[in-house]
């Protein structure tokens, strides 16, 4: 793979080459992803999908051409990677396994922001025979919460406590849901049904999605509620930190809902007879709620993260906080959602680029997290694009 020299840190790429990328997918994550990489005079950027709608809408973008392919057919992937230097996934979680096997399987690199549920360490071995870099989960929550644990933890002789509460909401509450999904309904949903994993008092815990509500206070939006979601995922297996766990934020009054809608079935995935046609609940309820949670023209979202950090430093007990409010961009009519986990897809895009992480193997952020130069540079590129998290350090508490 060829690298760009950035010996100062900068984040500024050799103009004098061009790196070619190439983004899977582009839904409004991944068309973020795409038009943000477009703007570095060294990259030339591919976007893939197989919704045709869905790459006229990139437009007349410089240094930015579309390419239609099934992207569920892993020989269609490896063929739309075939001239990439660097991938950067953006596909629905059910896809992602997949699609990142396949680009490894094509010799390239790949930052992948895909919610997938299997375990990626599975294709650790592979990555490594290959010699190549491929770093998951590198979105917001998974993703910049990851980095900040791996960070933390290096500034700190001991982690006891770990928790992080994230949610996307609509900036204005409208009934029923109080939510408008800017990225796929499917991956919400399976947010709501598979079972939250997480770590107290040093074991392993597993209870359902949308349990143990709780409400907390937020600068600058008020309270939500906070529920069990199984967004831990690579930190269970990575860091030893007894106390861990990851909360989505909604409005309050949201779990319930959606608790009633998945014990009734509607969330099942096995078919069901209805009018003489099998289907699944699943994807009646998809699409039925696509329409519901969808922004309309004009409207405008925002993400609240917390992230805590609690352990000791020379023998004092010690906590980090880090806190972000960012908001529908309306120069760009970039969602927040689009915003921060898509610039978070392209800082470590940037970042391998750059030649500035190069550990093989598959890497969760956290890795990332530990190496104090790159954790600086991804949060230098976030703020200059107006992701900013907020830290207090409060010694002795």
């Amino acid at each position: 793979m060829r690298y760009f020299p950035a010996p100062a840190m900068d984040g500024e790429l050799d103009e004098a080459e061009t790196m070619k990328i190439t983004v899977l997918g582009s839904g409004r994550v991944g068309s973020t992803i795409a038009r943000d990489l477009a703007a570095e005079p060294g990259f030339e950027v591919t976007a893939v999908d197989a919704s045709a709608a869905a790459l006229a809408r990139l437009g007349d973008v410089p240094r930015l051409s579309t390419l239609e392919a099934d992207l569920a057919d892993p020989a269609a992937v490896q063929r739309a990677v075939a001239g990439a230097d660097l991938v950067a996934g953006a596909v629905p979680g059910f896809l992602g396994f997949a699609t990142v096997q396949a680009v490894l399987q094509a010799g390239k690199d790949i930052v992948d922001i895909s919610f997938f549920d299997e375990d990626p360490f599975r294709l650790d071995e592979l990555a490594k025979a290959r010699g190549l870099t491929a770093l998951v989960d590198c979105g917001v929550a998974p993703g910049c919460s990851n980095l900040i644990l791996g960070r933390a933890a290096g500034l700190l002789d001991r982690v006891n406590r770990f928790a992080c509460y994230v949610g996307g909401l609509p900036a204005v509450r409208a009934w029923p849901f109080e939510l408008k999904a800017v990225f796929s309904p499917i991956d919400v949903i399976e947010e709501y049904t598979r079972p939250a994993r997480f770590l107290r008092g040093g074991r392993p815990l597993t209870l359902p999605a949308l349990s143990e509500v709780e409400p907390l206070d937020f600068a600058g939006v008020g309270t939500l509620e906070a529920f069990n979601t199984d967004g831990l995922r690579t930190l269970i297996q990575t860091l030893p930190v007894p106390d861990m766990v990851e909360k989505t934020l909604r409005y309050p009054g949201h779990a319930d809902r959606m608790r009633m809608l998945r014990e009734t079935g509607f969330f099942g995935r096995e078919p069901i007879e209805a009018g003489g046609v099998r289907v699944r609940p699943l994807d009646v309820t998809a699409r039925l709620l696509f329409s519901a949670w969808q922004l309309g023209e004009g409207e405008e979202d925002l993400t609240v993260m917390r992230v805590i950090v609690e352990g000791e430093k020379a023998g004092r007990a010690t906590s980090y906080r880090y806190d972000l409010l960012d908001r529908y961009d309306r120069a760009t009519g970039t969602t927040s959602m689009a915003r921060t986990t898509g610039y978070t897809c392209t800082a470590i895009v940037r970042l391998v680029a750059a030649g500035l992480y190069t550990r093989k193997g598959i890497s969760p952020p956290e890795f990332v997290g530990q190496e104090p130069e790159a954790y600086a540079f991804v949060l230098r590129e976030l703020a200059e694009r107006g992701v900013v998290f907020r830290e207090t350090v409060t010694p002795g508490g």
